[in-house]
């Protein structure tokens, strides 16, 4: 399967995780949605890194386990920079994803998408030149 299809599929992951925890966290927990998104992105980039780690970019390893999920951490800050400017925008703005703020969520994920895949295949699982 192609590296990206892989890596999009670790995003449906991702969100899904992302998603589950906001609402957790907003609804059950009554937190700020706007904390809660913090909370719910460690959560989701914890999941992608395993997807990630173990399917779309298996067998590449330049780090150790936690050298590689704190760079992946790191790396996956830029591309949720863009995921979280574009959630707290529509959240902001639009009482329908503040009724539902994985519709921010996703609409975040989508944004952040190339980002997250280019610091991926660039930095954390590239390939050394031989």
């Amino acid at each position: 399967m192609p590296q990206f299809l892989l890596f999009c599929i670790g995003g449906v992951i991702g969100f899904v995780v992302d998603a589950g925890v906001l609402r957790l966290l907003v609804s059950g927990l009554q937190m700020n949605a706007y904390a809660a998104r913090l909370l719910s992105f460690l959560c989701a980039a914890t999941a992608t890194w395993l997807w990630n780690r173990h399917s779309t970019f298996r067998g590449t390893r330049r780090y150790g386990l936690l050298g590689e999920w704190g760079r992946y951490l790191l790396a996956m800050s830029g591309g949720f920079a863009v995921n979280y400017a574009a959630y707290a925008f529509l959240y902001a703005f639009f009482p329908l994803v503040q009724r539902y703020p994985e519709l921010g969520v996703a609409a975040g994920s989508i944004a952040g998408l190339a980002v997250n895949y280019l610091s991926s295949r660039w930095w954390i699982y590239r390939r050394d030149a031989r």
